[in-house]
């Protein structure tokens, strides 16, 4: 099994993402490359700019098991201390179904495929705001 990129920044690989003024394209491929390696799957970014003032990215992605989907969250959060200064928040650690990592202007769901079908964020967050539906 692979990883698949879906909908990353301006479609560059993530070891290419130049920095912005906040830093959040680093961040973000920062984010991008810690997934792959630790083997996430079927890793998806979506651009909340315009969308939300929560973070500029959301990254969702889904571990194998429970285990995997900690395993991948501990890699993350350490690379996040180690590259900012202020780490990242987290939930969902103890049982690990879902874990939330709010790295400030990325912010990343690690999910075990049940959990991550059920409640399918990329559907709510990559639908059209209501003022930019095009009228029929």
């Amino acid at each position: 099994m692979g990883t698949s990129r879906k909908g990353t920044s301006k479609g560059t690989p993530a070891s290419k993402h130049a920095q912005n003024e906040d830093g959040s394209d680093t961040l973000l491929g920062l984010v991008l490359e810690t997934l792959d390696e630790a083997k996430a799957l079927d890793v998806t970014s979506i651009d909340l700019a315009g969308k939300s003032s929560i973070a500029d990215h959301m990254v969702i992605s889904t571990g194998r098991s429970n285990r995997h989907v900690g395993a991948i969250a501990d890699q993350l959060v350490k690379k996040l201390k180690q590259a900012t200064d202020f780490g990242a928040k987290v939930e969902g650690l103890p049982h690990c179904d879902w874990v939330l990592i709010d790295g400030g202007d990325v912010i990343v769901h690690i999910f075990r495929p049940e959990v991550r079908e059920f409640y399918n964020l990329e559907k709510m967050w990559t639908a059209d705001r209501p003022d930019e539906r095009v009228a029929m």
